[in-house]
């Protein structure tokens, strides 16, 4: 398991040295809530999930440096450490955007914590992302292994290996911090006196049958060196597809919200064509600000498609409608989003008599490849529908600390001075 440490934060230092040693948090849509830190802002006790505005006043006379998220940023930094993982191992699985599995054969002990430290190496010299390596013979205990890395190792590389080395380690892991135990199960452990990571790998295999289901039991026998979860090469096929976004202020006119719910379309659409699927039904959804002392709403409608498709121009009339339908006004919208649902491949659909001529689809489809295309060259946004707006958005994101695209954006390349 290679982790990349405080992915957001050290994103963000690749790219500013100044950075190097000093506290980074990184904030969550509409510069929200702290969602990454590095350890130097874990060391002034900044905790994940905290409200950026209660701790302004802390950030400035500590010295924090204090981002937006930069999303279109830390996609491309991942692929990028990705794809050098992909050549150290034929067999590999992108677990998050910020974790990969690698599976290593007929190594000995030695060549494993060498290869170890050239992918740290390596990752570092080409991408200035700091990564810890874990090392085990199942994920489960892989995953454990980077967490002591991450924690305990001096090099940032950890191998689980000997029968009394790993159950030390899991004597001294509380069952909600193995890979696969959720809070609520942990709790039940807990409550069955199965405290430690230790405690449930000795457990029988019909009580944790019995009480934990087959998922359960993989767990624990990987915590035995028994590999039962195996590598996932190929993504499961998703069954649906979401968009959404809360407003940088809240909204109340239909014509903004239906500019948001357009681009929101749009960008549903080239998710779907870029996976090579096509949805057969679109839903709508809006709500307000739950926490604000004001009249509150939320609704959502769903819409079945005559005929599968990716197309925006096919998806965003429905996506009107239902807006339209759902919309009362008087209300401050916080939020709203596009799901598209019943998805499947493109070239394996099931056909309709509703389909339209071919000349009709062969032009649709040729106008979303150059629109694709144009997006991917000049920016996400350089061609839009003219529907989803062209003047100032009052409905877009509060990103008020965004660092620059750095490397997606050829107006935001950085500067050599």
């Amino acid at each position: 398991m290679v982790d990349c440490n405080n992915f957001y934060a050290s994103c963000e230092r690749v790219f500013d040295p100044r950075l190097e040693g000093r506290p980074v948090v990184v904030l969550s849509n509409n510069d929200g809530c702290v969602i990454a830190r590095s350890n130097e802002a874990k060391a002034l006790g900044i905790a994940m999930g905290e409200p950026a505005y209660k701790r302004e006043g802390f950030f400035a006379k500590n010295g924090v440096y204090v981002f937006s998220s930069n999303y279109a940023l830390y996609g491309d930094m991942s692929a990028r450490v990705m794809r050098i993982l992909a050549g150290f191992a034929a067999e590999t699985e992108v677990y998050s955007i910020d974790e990969c599995f690698l599976l290593l054969r007929g190594l000995s002990t030695a060549s494993l914590m060498q290869t170890a430290r050239e992918i740290r190496r390596t990752v570092r010299q080409w991408t200035g992302i700091p990564v810890c390596v874990g090392i085990a013979r199942t994920k489960t205990l892989a995953k454990v292994a980077n967490r002591l890395a991450k924690k305990e190792s001096g090099d940032g590389v950890r191998l689980l290996e000997d029968d009394k080395d790993i159950d030390s380690v899991l004597q001294n892991l509380q069952t909600g911090d193995v890979w696969g135990i959720g809070r609520r199960i942990a709790r039940y452990l807990l409550a069955c006196g199965v405290r430690t990571a230790l405690d449930l790998k000795g457990r029988d295999d019909d009580w944790v049958r019995r009480h934990l289901t087959v998922t359960g039991l993989r767990t624990v026998l990987e915590l035995r060196q028994i590999p039962c979860i195996a590598l996932e090469d190929a993504p499961t096929p998703a069954r649906s597809l979401v968009c959404s976004r809360s407003f940088g202020t809240r909204i109340e006119s239909l014509a903004s919200l239906e500019e948001a719910v357009l681009a929101y379309v749009q960008r549903a659409g080239e998710k779907l064509r870029r996976k090579g699927l096509v949805a057969g039904a679109v839903q709508v959804f809006l709500e307000t600000n739950r926490f604000q002392p004001e009249p509150q709403y939320a609704g959502s409608r769903c819409r079945a498609l005559p005929v599968p498709t990716a197309s925006t121009l096919d998806l965003h009339g429905p996506a009107l409608e239902i807006l339209r339908d759902i919309h009362k006004p008087g209300y401050k919208y916080q939020k709203a989003g596009v799901i598209l649902l019943d998805l499947c491949p493109a070239s394996g659909r099931q056909l309709s008599f509703l389909e339209p001529r071919d000349e009709e689809k062969k032009r649709r489809d040729r106008l979303m490849r150059v629109m694709d295309r144009i997006n991917t060259v000049y920016g996400r946004g350089a061609l839009t529908l003219a529907a989803s707006g062209l003047g100032k958005k009052e409905w877009h994101m509060r990103q008020e600390r965004r660092s620059p695209r750095y490397t997606t954006s050829w107006n935001e390349l950085p500067i050599a001075r």
